[in-house]
């Protein structure tokens, strides 16, 4: 029985240490090597053939960029000690659900039905994933 519980603690702590570790180097990617990661898992996820994979990797680059340069901003603001006001956050709110919108008629474009309703589906996932984090950390909290 010793010897189960050990084990099971063990396992535990390996998967624990071993998520940490990926976070960690999911931190450390360059955006050019963020961007082969997107596109290799959506390849992957959504078969998609060598024109595709052209045109979806220049959206990426270009969502990543954006992403890098928010996160700049964000970090300077924090430097700082300052943080935005309402307007300031709705204003961004509403220029992330823009660039979502513009995302998902890119998206719609170069993806057959098929794959845009797979790739559809994956984000709705990740959201709700997302969410469901957040209410986790929030009732933790």
């Amino acid at each position: 029985m010793k010897k189960l519980l050990v084990a099971a603690l063990l396992v535990v702590g390996m998967t624990t240490f071993a998520q940490e570790q990926v976070k960690e180097q999911k931190a450390q990617l360059t955006p050019e090597q963020r961007v082969e990661s997107q596109v290799k898992r959506m390849t992957k996820d959504l078969t998609l053939n060598e024109k595709q994979v052209q045109d979806v990797r220049a959206i990426v680059a270009k969502e990543v960029s954006k992403r890098e340069e928010n996160k700049a901003e964000m970090e300077a603001r924090k430097a700082a000690g300052t943080k935005p006001s309402k307007e300031e956050m709705k204003a961004r709110k509403a220029k992330f659900q823009e660039d979502e919108v513009a995302m998902d008629a890119n998206m719609k474009k170069i993806l057959t039905p098929e794959q845009y309703a797979k790739w559809n589906q994956k984000i709705q996932e990740r959201k709700e994933k997302m969410e469901a984090k957040k209410a986790e950390k929030m009732k933790g909290n």
